[in-house]
């Protein structure tokens, strides 16, 4: 708990605020705008709008969101002397590690909160949707949320190694790139194993495009879940051992 709240103590001083805001109603605004200078408008009501929101969303931003996350939380290390006083500390590597990768992960749920709020105050508002958003979108969300922790580990693990800030970033969006390949591929027994197709098959979950069915099944909960937690614990059991070979600088 000590390296979690002090990982959360440096977040007061970082810009990561401002891409959990920025990002998701910038696609918000991406999917607004589709519908409106779309001619079928939101045929299909909130299933249209969460469609042209969130799968744009899974695509590219969502993981470059992760990275840049990663690659702030992992700044303020590279800094001065900040990685030697960091090995300084009478805590573990993977205490350290696990702590990264759990800020990571709980910046990329308040992303995905904004998300959803975006999603139902455009849809009520601006295009006077009946009801409230179903359900399973909701549950759909935190899906994501769960898929989003092998990216984040991994994410974390070359913010980690590199002290470049963009290098990570470009290595996520490349992965988003062969995310899509992979799932357009239908190679379904790789896709639990690769971080980025986890993501990018979990914000496509219930909407039936790409290799989606259109409802959000057990056995596609169960391996996106199963898939993001077992590789997630790998990466993170990986980057702690990596810490440990190289010590200080």
């Amino acid at each position: 708990m000590g390296s979690l709240r002090a990982e959360l103590i440096k977040l007061r001083r970082s810009s990561s605020w401002v891409v959990v805001a920025g990002l998701p109603m910038m696609a918000v605004a991406t999917g607004a705008a589709n519908t409106v200078f779309s001619r079928g408008g939101l045929e299909d009501g909130w299933h249209t709008l969460w469609l042209r929101t969130v799968v744009f969303h899974g695509l590219f931003p969502l993981a470059v969101g992760v990275a840049v996350l990663s690659s702030l939380v992992w700044r303020v290390e590279h800094r001065g002397g900040n990685w030697n006083a960091l090995m300084g500390r009478e805590v573990s590597s993977r205490d350290v590690v696990t702590s990264k990768v759990t800020v990571i992960v709980a910046l990329t749920a308040a992303m995905q909160v904004v998300l959803l709020l975006g999603v139902i105050v455009v849809g009520k508002v601006m295009f006077g949707l009946p009801g409230m958003m179903p359900s399973r979108y909701v549950l759909a969300g935190g899906i994501i949320v769960v898929a989003s922790i092998p990216v984040a580990a991994l994410q974390s693990g070359l913010s980690m190694s590199v002290t470049s800030f963009a290098a990570p970033v470009a290595v996520a969006l490349v992965g988003a790139g062969a995310g899509v390949v992979l799932l357009l591929a239908r190679i379904d027994l790789a896709v639990p194993l690769v971080p980025y197709a986890v993501l990018g098959r979990a914000s496509r979950l219930g909407t039936g495009t790409f290799d989606d069915g259109g409802t959000i099944t057990a056995g596609a909960v169960i391996m996106i879940v199963v898939g993001a937690v077992v590789v997630g614990a790998a990466i993170i059991i990986a980057s702690a051992a990596a810490v440990d070979r190289r010590d200080i600088r």
